[in-house]
């Protein structure tokens, strides 16, 4: 399916879940890999703002894309994100949805207030 680009730079993203690795299988706890690469893959969890609206959304990034100094609750920067709708049938029942990826996350610092004078 085809990828969209997210155009981050009007938004603002919070990190509200600590990186983790991605389960590929449940059941045995294989951790999900880059096809291209063989990198593991890790999810994020962060909350985007933009235009006075939020999602709560998981992000998959390569494990090497994963900053130190994450802290939660603090702003976060996905360089290169993007969004893939998916859809399957699963026992029976069709599933659809959007996954997204960056190449990493990364610390970043709040926008300036509109309208403030220095």
């Amino acid at each position: 399916m085809r990828t969209i680009r997210v155009e981050t730079s009007a938004s603002t993203i919070l990190l509200t879940e600590a990186p983790e690795p991605k389960v590929r299988d449940r059941q045995t706890g294989e951790i999900a890999k880059d096809a291209v690469s063989g990198e593991a893959l890790m999810t994020v969890g962060v909350v985007y703002i933009e235009d006075g609206e939020s999602s709560l959304i998981k992000v998959t990034v390569p494990e090497g894309g994963v900053a130190e100094g994450l802290v939660l609750g603090s702003p976060v920067s996905l360089p290169g994100l993007v969004a893939r709708p998916w859809e399957s049938v699963f026992n029976g029942q069709q599933r659809h949805g959007i996954a997204y990826r960056s190449a990493a996350v990364t610390p970043a610092s709040f926008p300036a207030a509109m309208g403030a004078t220095a």
